[in-house]
């Protein structure tokens, strides 16, 4: 997924032609408080005019605790609400939260017969965040993914961090990975609820190696994907986390190994050394299901 500043329409027409699987449109963190109402009108017009084939659309409104949040839906979603497929909210802090933008999208989409469901991603990015997350993934049939925003959360729990997303020497001397637990949360939640779980950015668009680390502890840990702030972040991520030839044969293999095992009224068989029972084939499954979709 690849953020671009509403603000910048060239960047824009960009993003839509990338190697993105998904382009979010940012009116938030990158956008000054003077450019909001402009960077709407960008956002519209990008939306209408704009050839994003299959990449899905989505728009990062503002935090609900600003002034800007309502107009953001409003304005956008009443303009081009048949464009947008996924809407983006930061900094959430409970199920109130996603309770209030789905009634809002309801009502917009009423109101302008938008003639499909617009879908919510909750950004998981404070302490209180954090604490509500088993309510926040179960607060709305229109929510489709969490998403875990490092900078931000950091900020809130008082963690220091030299860079988003980045590791650094607080890291080394801590003795484990600072950010599993909310990490493995939001895994947690996204999978008791069927959504998806993206991680969040990593600042240091020219560190290929520390992007690459980054991305393989985060699909490590259960991510469908990471959040990219720069073109060049998209063939390392997608990389990382698009299962590999060998991985996919050998989840085939494992596969038919323990199908020929079960049709002789086998439970488990070996394959490589290896005893595999029906964890090891839902394991297989999964993998190959990432590859298709």
């Amino acid at each position: 997924m690849l953020f671009v500043p509403a603000s910048q329409p060239a960047m824009i027409a960009k993003a839509a032609a990338s190697a993105a699987d998904a382009v979010c449109l940012d009116l938030e963190d990158s956008v000054a408080a003077d450019e909001k109402a402009a960077s709407r009108v960008n956002v519209v017009r990008a939306l209408q005019e704009l050839p994003f084939g299959r990449r899905l659309r989505l728009v990062r409104i503002n935090a609900l605790d600003t002034p800007y949040a309502y107009r953001d839906l409003v304005d956008v979603i009443e303009a081009a609400g048949d464009r947008v497929d996924l809407v983006m909210v930061p900094k959430v802090d409970s199920p109130r939260d996603v309770a209030f933008v789905d009634t809002l999208l309801t009502q917009i989409e009423a109101a302008c017969r938008v003639p499909r469901q617009i879908r919510l991603e909750a950004q998981i990015e404070t302490a209180r965040g954090f604490l509500h997350l088993r309510e926040i993934a179960a607060a709305s049939p229109r929510l489709d993914a969490l998403i875990f925003g490092p900078g931000d959360y950091a900020a809130s729990m008082r963690m220091p961090s030299s860079g988003i997303g980045e590791r650094d020497a607080y890291d080394e001397v801590y003795p484990g990975h600072r950010w599993h637990a909310v990490m493995h949360m939001i895994v947690a939640a996204a999978r008791a609820h069927g959504l998806r779980c993206m991680d969040g950015p990593y600042a240091a668009f020219r560190d290929a190696a520390g992007l690459e680390r980054s991305s393989q502890v985060a699909r490590a840990l259960g991510f469908d994907g990471k959040q990219c702030i720069h073109p060049a972040q998209l063939p390392t991520v997608n990389g990382v986390f698009s299962p590999s030839d060998e991985e996919c044969a050998r989840a085939a293999a494992i596969i038919d190994a323990y199908e020929r095992a079960a049709a002789t009224g086998q439970g488990a068989a070996v394959h490589e050394g290896r005893m595999i029972d029906a964890a090891n084939l839902r394991m297989a499954r999964t993998l190959l299901d990432r590859r298709q979709s």
